[in-house]
Formats: structure tokens, C-alpha cells, sequence
């Protein structure tokens, strides 16, 4: 084969034949993944798995002290570009409900936001990519990730230095979603995920007998009222174009109905789209907290605990995977959105260093309405395993655009 020909980029409709052609394998993998769920930052099994499907490729494999993560490297017989494909590997600490005959069988976990699919579209795509290897301009890295489910794998692998050499460019993931039209893909530039911070305030009054509150300082009342206060000083004192979130989604206190406690708590979560106002949240909650416990002659101890930054996409990368996904699908295929999502994820690291772009794949299963499906994180979340070859595409074509144009 000359060399023109052997540089001959793939039509569209080439990589959707090749990943409909190992579509079996896809799904295999996919289920034997889900069957054996590993939490965390530790997941070697699942990794063990991705290796073994693709021992017999041309692959670099790279690996770190903090985790279980990886990063296979194909060097393409040509000079070029580098670009990163991700896919995360750890499941979420919760029952399976589903009922289907590849379900978990580790008690206490289940693959319930989707990583299995991502892992298994990723490893799909490894395959096709390295049957194109004569021809690639470049070098392509698969970054198979764990502990994305506040674990902060992205930021221990970029840590380990598994993304310096060589150093992307340019950073795609894939993010399936189970209520969302099946083989629609979605994406926006800008702010896309939100950051996530965990919120503690700790209230501590004096305790006493609860038929004689004068004789004590009630922490209950006080903590009441700060979880009021926190949301008018999000509603008043946050630019509504700039949203936050703050949400106190648990109060303990006390032991019994005739004691005043010593000490109330409030537990919560902080969702922002700017850095900026992220920092303004988070000064603004302790002089809330603190003055409203002050007042009361109570004390109160704010601990915020810093979660994954906003996800950021690149206009340029977004641009790209929707040419992409254009030509292999049609225009109709792609959506953008409109708004971000006040949800939050770890690739967001990735694209603090790098310009890149999250894409979020439909997955609705067939028969039933998208609106009405099942979410991640849901018990009894199912999806359309069909889709799996359009997301398997979707990456390859990706990664060719890109080490072929750039963000041109």
C-alpha cells in the first residue's frame, strides 16, 4: 500500500462498521465488568480485565503508585498530535435492583452512573484504533480512571505524572445517560458540571433539660435558622446568572425528647459554576453560620471540604466532537445544551490542564419513554446496550479529527 493511501482518513461510516462489527465483545466486556463492581481508587480486577481484552494490541501501558489507573499509549506510525480519550472504572457504594442476569455480585455495589459502559466503549475504541495504526498521524491515549465517584482518581493520575509524557493536547469523555433520547449525543461550551464541595457546620450550645430551655442554650433552634439564612443569602447575595446550589440534606441532634443537646449538625453539599463564586459561597456560609450561632451565644464550626472543580469544556473541543458526531450520525444527532447540570465530575481535572470537552451519550432504553427512565445513581438504572457502538465511534472519530485538523 503507498503511503496516500495508507493516510487515507476513515469514512464516517467506517468506524460505525467497525465498532458494530465487535459490538459483542463491547457488551461482554461491559457485563463482565458490571457482574464484578470495584469502588474507589482500587479497582484491579476491572483493570485486569481491560488488559487481558486488549493484551495482543500494540499498546504502551503506564501505571502509578496512588491507584489503580492506567494509561495505554499507541504511537501512530506517523508523526503528529496527541490527544487523550478517558473512561472511568469504579462503581457506587449501593445495592443493584435490576433484576438483569449479569447484576452485580458484590453486596454493596453496583455499576449505577454507567462506568462500565464508559470502560468498555473506551477498550472497544483502543481496538479499533490500533487497526488504523499504519495510518494515524499521531498518538492517541486511552486513560482508564477510577475512584471518579469522589474518590478524585483524574487528579491522583495527573499527580503520578501518567499524562506528561507525552501530554495531551486536547481531552474527550464520554458520559452515558440512561433519561436522555437514545443515540443522542450533548455537550455545551463553558461551564458544563458544576464543583462540588461537602459542607459541616457543627452548632454547640449548652445542654440541659428540655422542660427548662432558659437554663440552657439550645443549639437546635440556632442551627434551624442558619439552614434559613444559608438559603436567603444564596438567593439574595448570589448573581442568579452565576447559579448556586446549597442544599443541607441532614440535621442530627440530641438523644431523646427531654434533653436539650449540647451541639447540632448540619450536613450539606455547594454546587457553583465559577471558581469566583465557589470562593464567595464559601466565605459568605461561615459568616453566616458563625454570626447567626454568635447572636444566640451559641458557637459554630464551619468545615468545608473541598470537592471536584467545575467541568469546563473548550468551545474549540466541543466544536470538534460535534463535526464529528455529525458525520457519522447526522446533524440531528447532536443537542446542545442549553444549561449546565449542577452535577459535578473528576474529568473536570483533566480539563484544568488540558482543552477538551465532555460528552454526554443517550442510553434509553428501548420501549420506555426517556423522560421517565431510570438516572444514574438509581437502584434500578438500566440502559440500551445497542448504543454502546455509537459512543465506541463516536470516540475514534474524535480522536481522527482532531490528530488530523486540530481545533482548525
Amino acid at each position: 500500500m503507498n503511503d496516500m493511501a495508507s493516510r487515507k482518513v476513515m469514512e464516517p461510516s467506517d468506524w460505525y462498521e467497525a465498532a458494530q462489527a465487535i459490538q459483542g465483545d463491547t457488551v461482554a466486556l461491559r457485563r463482565a465488568i458490571h457482574a464484578e463492581p470495584e469502588l474507589g481508587l482500587q479497582t484491579p480486577k476491572t483493570l485486569a480485565k481491560v488488559r487481558a481484552a486488549l493484551a495482543d494490541l500494540p499498546l504502551e501501558w503506564k501505571t502509578g503508585p496512588s491507584c489503580t489507573g492506567a494509561v495505554a499509549v499507541l504511537r501512530g506510525a506517523l508523526p503528529g498530535r496527541t490527544v487523550l480519550l478517558r473512561g472511568d472504572m469504579d462503581a457506587l457504594p449501593m445495592p443493584e435492583d435490576t433484576g438483569l442476569p449479569f447484576r452485580s455480585t458484590v453486596e454493596g455495589a453496583m455499576h449505577a452512573c454507567g462506568h462500565d459502559t464508559h470502560t468498555a466503549m473506551l477498550a472497544a475504541a483502543a481496538r479499533i484504533l490500533c487497526a488504523r495504526r499504519a495510518s494515524l498521524a499521531g498518538t492517541v491515549l486511552f486513560m482508564f480512571q477510577p475512584g471518579e465517584e469522589g474518590w478524585h482518581g483524574a487528579r491522583f493520575m495527573l499527580q503520578d505524572g501518567l499524562l506528561d509524557d507525552p501530554a495531551p493536547e486536547a481531552a474527550f469523555a464520554l458520559h452515558i445517560m440512561p433519561n436522555a433520547p437514545a443515540g443522542s449525543f450533548v455537550s455545551k461550551a463553558g461551564p458544563m458540571l458544576a464543583s462540588a464541595d461537602k459542607l459541616i457546620v457543627r452548632v454547640s450550645g449548652k445542654g440541659g433539660h428540655a422542660s427548662m430551655p432558659h437554663d440552657a442554650i439550645d443549639p437546635v433552634p440556632v442551627a434551624c435558622e442558619i439552614v434559613t439564612a444559608l438559603q436567603v443569602f444564596v438567593t439574595r447575595r448570589i448573581d442568579i446568572f452565576d447559579p448556586v446550589v446549597l442544599t443541607i440534606a441532614k440535621i442530627d441532634g440530641g438523644s431523646t425528647n427531654n434533653v436539650i443537646p449540647e451541639s447540632a449538625n448540619l450536613l450539606g453539599t455547594i454546587r457553583t459554576l465559577s471558581e469566583e463564586t465557589r470562593e464567595s459561597v464559601h466565605a459568605g456560609v461561615a459568616r453566616v453560620a458563625e454570626n447567626i450561632a454568635r447572636a444566640h451565644e451559641c458557637e459554630a464550626v464551619v468545615q468545608i471540604e473541598r470537592g471536584f472543580p467545575v467541568t469546563v469544556c473548550d468551545a474549540r473541543a466541543v466544536g470538534v466532537a460535534e463535526q464529528a458526531i455529525g458525520s457519522l450520525f447526522g446533524a440531528a444527532a447532536w443537542k446542545t445544551m442549553t444549561s449546565p447540570v449542577m452535577g459535578a465530575e473528576d474529568f473536570s481535572y483533566v480539563l484544568k490542564r488540558v482543552p477538551g470537552a465532555m460528552v454526554m451519550l443517550g442510553v434509553c432504553p428501548d420501549g420506555q419513554p426517556w423522560k421517565s427512565a431510570c438516572p444514574c445513581h438509581s437502584n434500578k438504572m438500566v440502559l440500551n446496550e445497542a448504543m454502546l457502538s455509537r459512543g465506541v465511534a463516536a470516540h475514534c472519530a474524535i480522536a481522527e479529527r482532531f490528530l488530523a485538523r486540530g481545533f482548525d
